[in-house]
């Protein structure tokens, strides 16, 4: 089995292997093209970002800098809007869906190393050769969710849709769709109900209006 197929599977594997660090490499140059580039250069921002990640939907906008370790093992839906900073560790893979806000600094983290630190330095492949391993767990984030300025999401974690995630805060668990979590660790303060809407704050809204939902 390849590393890169390792890494999807869940089971342990070797970073450093030129198979993985070909793909690494190639997406880190290309995170370094689309942070020199204008905010202007539209065209150019979406040939690199499509030649990078695993997919990415219509009117999709990151505003940059922004760091993806593998790319391709990222799936972005449509209409997200991201602010400074993304960075997404993405050894497994991560996917984030449709009509998303994350705040500045926002991180995404997939892998995991063992907790023993001589386990960590080093432990015997399949072969029994001795090498440095890890393993990786998938990140899911759905629709219609806001991640405020500089939340991390750890490895494994599923956001339901229409969540909001407080900021700063580090999501280590599972959150619930059409929650509100915050904190560190990040815990589901309440549910979202209707009650949230902005009309219920007439100072705020002034002279505009709340669309009806379908």
């Amino acid at each position: 089995m390849r590393e890169e197929e390792k890494i999807l599977a869940g089971e342990l594997f070797c970073p450093a292997t030129p198979e993985l660090q070909a793909i690494k490499l190639r997406t880190h140059n290309l995170n370094l093209d689309y942070n020199q580039t204008y905010q202007h250069e539209t065209e150019k921002r979406a040939r690199i970002l499509g030649e990078m990640l695993g997919a990415i939907g219509e009117g999709t906008f990151l505003q940059g800098p922004i760091f993806f370790h593998y790319g391709r093992h990222t799936r972005i839906g449509a209409h997200v809007f991201i602010n400074f900073n993304l960075t997404v560790q993405d050894d497994a893979p991560v996917e984030i869906g449709d009509h998303c806000d994350f705040g500045p600094n926002v991180t995404i983290v997939t892998p995991v190393h063992p907790m023993r630190a001589a386990e960590r330095l080093r432990m015997r492949d399949e072969n029994g050769v001795e090498k440095h391993l890890c393993y990786a767990r998938p990140v899911k984030i759905g629709s219609n969710c806001w991640l405020g300025a500089g939340v991390t999401v750890c490895p494994g974690v599923t956001i339901g849709d229409g969540c909001v995630i407080g900021a700063g805060s580090v999501v280590t668990r599972d959150i619930p769709a059409n929650s509100f979590a915050a904190g560190v660790p990040c815990r589901v303060i309440r549910e979202i109900t209707e009650a949230d809407s902005m009309v219920y704050k007439p100072e705020i809204l002034a002279g505009n209006s709340v669309i009806p939902e379908a």
